[in-house]
């Protein structure tokens, strides 16, 4: 007999076994590991081999909750849009409660500058945005900021609303305030500590009141 072992006699290399869980549970145990290939490889390195091995499992798993690599990119954005752009949207303060332009910009970093710090990788997934970026990812993450644009111009609009002339335009602030916003919101990822969200309150509120100050 040869010392050697045939290939044919080798033990067969195990696939990841995945015990069965609910479908609701798996998919968010896939969800987190795309998310978490995308924050540490790149969106260049994403894709269903890569999610599998991730989350140790084999690829008929993954594609026994998503049909394909679209689809699980996109419940990753319905997910972490539910985890951050909705909170964004509904903790600002509204119009109504903030009657200048200079303290309603002020609040917004200070929120953002909080969801920044609590879910970092979220944030990452929406500001960071390669050119190797899938064509899916990119148009819906247009869609949201278009929808986030045209929310601050409502807002700018009513706060601003029965103030001296001149006024401000508020499709053109809204558009400069939300590239600022995402701007600074990548320095405070990639960059931590060169903007303390301090500094950023304290120059917007002055910026603004100072072109359109208060009657």
């Amino acid at each position: 007999m040869s010392a050697s072992t045939s290939s044919a006699d080798r033990p067969r290399r195990r696939r990841p076994y995945a015990p069965r869980v609910p479908i609701g549970e798996r998919r968010e145990q896939l969800l987190d590991a795309a998310l978490a290939v995308i924050v540490s490889d790149g969106y260049e390195r994403v894709s269903i081999d890569a999610v599998a091995k991730r989350a140790a499992v084999a690829r008929s798993v993954v594609y026994g909750a998503f049909d394909d690599l679209g689809a699980l990119l996109l419940a990753l954005l319905d997910r972490q849009q539910a985890r951050a752009f909705t909170r964004l949207l509904a903790t600002v303060p509204g119009a109504e409660e903030l009657r200048d332009p200079g303290e309603f910009a002020a609040e917004t970093v200070r929120r953002m500058s909080a969801m920044l710090h609590d879910d970092p990788d979220t944030w990452r997934l929406i500001l960071l945005t390669p050119g190797s970026m899938p064509t899916v990812v990119r148009d819906r993450i247009e869609a949201d900021r278009e929808r986030f644009r045209r929310r601050v111009e409502e807002w700018i609009s009513l706060a601003a609303a029965g103030r001296s002339e001149p006024r401000l335009d508020p499709q053109i602030l809204a558009h400069a305030l939300v590239a600022c916003a995402e701007h600074f919101g990548r320095l405070a990822l990639t960059d931590p500590g060169r903007f303390t969200p301090e500094r950023l309150v304290e120059q917007v509120r002055l910026l603004l009141d100072a072109v359109n100050p208060r009657t």
